[in-house]
């Protein structure tokens, strides 16, 4: 068992983002992922730094813990060229500690240039041939790529790592759970179902299984609930949601309804280790082998003792039920 910590970036600043990988390697986590958005999901959480220039200062700053995306979408806002190289040098400058986690995006972050939020069916198909194009570029020499969707003209990547990238597909069915078997080493989910990672068993799929476990650390039970509930309670809407509405202020409209006990059924909250080591069961019980700890709550600094003293152990130790 692997234990992560997600590094929020649409919760705090780059230089924040930062300090907090430096602390949770030193609090004993195998590895952070950080999001990669160019809007964040609430007003309220009022940050979206550079993902891949958050993860090159982390990877100079960190000598162990490894290093992922959670996840990028790498067909819209990001050419797949782009991604191929950005991960490519990441991967170089941290002596290939990097996992580089990947989706079929959301509108929030991708609408942005101006082309289109396609559909589902439609981004899968991108995701495939962006995939295959940034795997032909990390084999080296030149490389021209005609897809339906994506094209790829005389491009070369001169600074590779002898070993490429992981790639962690996010998946939520049957069709990304395929994806994720035929173009991924890894799958990434953000709940803990067990079907999911029986279709991507089913289709080949034997890679590490990344699910993310939210939570919400604080002294008291209320403060952490929440904390949770001004800068997550998007989370309940489901992926269907999450990945169609364009702006902050389409959340911020759609989670009005989400209330505080609403939050407090989906995350462990609160300052008992036992509360928190059952939301992980779940991902556990589920066949998830990567756990990626959320801390929704006020105290970052707080959560890490948390993890050091009393819940790191407790989660490692997990088996299934």
């Amino acid at each position: 068992m692997k234990v992560g910590y997600k590094l929020i970036a649409e919760v705090y600043g780059p230089k924040e983002i930062v300090r907090q990988a430096v602390e949770a390697e030193r609090a004993g986590f195998d590895f952070v992922e950080v999001s990669d958005h160019f809007h964040p999901w609430l007003n309220a959480q009022g940050h979206s730094g550079f993902a891949f220039g958050m993860l090159s200062a982390v990877a100079a700053k960190t000598e162990r813990i490894e290093l992922a995306t959670g996840v990028t979408c790498p067909f819209i806002r990001y050419h797949p060229a782009i991604v191929a190289q950005a991960a490519a040098t990441l991967a170089l400058l941290s002596d290939e500690r990097f996992t580089l986690g990947v989706g079929a995006g959301e509108r929030l972050s991708e609408h942005i240039v101006g082309g289109g939020w396609p559909s589902v069916r439609v981004r899968h198909e991108m995701l495939r041939e962006a995939l295959e194009i940034i795997r032909a570029l990390w084999l080296g020499g030149y490389q021209t790529y005609e897809g339906r969707h994506l094209t790829l003209e005389a491009a070369r990547l001169f600074d590779l790592p002898e070993t490429p990238p992981r790639i962690a597909v996010a998946a939520s069915g049957a069709k990304s759970a395929r994806i994720a078997a035929e173009l991924g080493d890894a799958i990434f989910a953000t709940e803990p179902d067990a079907e999911l990672l029986a279709a991507y068993a089913a289709v080949g799929g034997s890679g590490a299984r990344y699910g993310e476990v939210p939570l919400s650390w604080a002294p008291d039970e209320a403060a952490a609930v929440k904390s949770a509930h001004e800068t997550f309670r998007f989370g309940v809407l489901g992926w269907k949601v999450l990945a169609d509405l364009p702006n902050p202020e389409n959340f911020e409209a759609v989670t009005t309804w989400v209330t505080e006990d609403a939050i407090a059924g989906q995350f462990g909250v609160g300052p008992d280790v036992e509360r928190h080591v059952a939301a992980a069961q779940q991902f556990v019980d589920a066949g998830f082998d990567h756990l990626v700890l959320i801390n929704a709550g006020p105290d970052p600094d707080g959560f890490f003792a948390f993890f050091a003293d009393e819940l790191g152990e407790r989660v490692r130790a997990l088996t299934p039920s």
